[in-house]
C-alpha cells in the first residue's frame, strides 16, 4: 500500500493482495520508520468497517485508519471501479479529501516493476 499525502488529501494505493488481505482479515497497515526509535513512526491502515454509509478517518498519536464500510469495499473490489473517494469534514469550513485507490501497473516500467498490480486499463490504448 502506498500513501501520498499533499494539502488536505490522503490518497492510498492498494494492490491485489492488499485488497485480498482486507477483505479476508478486515485491515491492511504499513509503517514509516523516521528515526531509530521506535516510537518515532507514521502507521497508516484501511480497515473494513460494519458501519457507517461511508469512508471515515481517524488520526491518533502517529496512527491514521480509514474505515470502510464493509459493503463499500466488497462491491469496489469486485468492480472495475478505480477508487473509493470520500470528503471528511474536519472543521472550520474545512475537508479532507480521501481516495483509496487500485494500483495500477505502469505503461513505462518493467514487469518485475508491476509486480502486484491491477492491469492497466489503458494496456491496450494506441497513440
Amino acid at each position: 500500500m502506498k500513501l501520498r499525502i499533499k494539502g488536505n488529501s490522503l490518497r492510498l494505493r492498494v494492490t491485489p493482495s492488499d485488497v485480498e488481505q482486507l477483505l479476508r482479515d478486515g485491515a491492511v497497515r504499513e509503517h514509516v520508520q523516521f528515526t531509530a526509535n521506535p516510537n518515532d513512526r507514521l502507521t497508516y491502515e484501511v480497515i473494513r468497517s460494519s458501519s457507517g454509509p461511508t469512508a471515515t478517518v481517524a488520526y491518533c498519536l502517529g496512527n491514521i485508519t480509514v474505515n470502510v464500510p464493509e459493503v463499500q469495499l466488497k462491491e469496489w473490489a469486485g468492480s472495475n471501479d478505480v477508487g473509493i473517494y470520500t470528503d471528511v469534514a474536519v472543521g472550520d469550513d474545512q475537508v479532507l479529501s480521501v481516495a483509496i485507490e487500485k494500483d495500477f501497473a505502469c505503461l513505462d516500467l518493467s514487469d518485475a516493476e508491476n509486480e502486484d498490480t491491477f492491469p492497466n486499463p489503458n494496456l491496450a490504448a494506441t497513440c
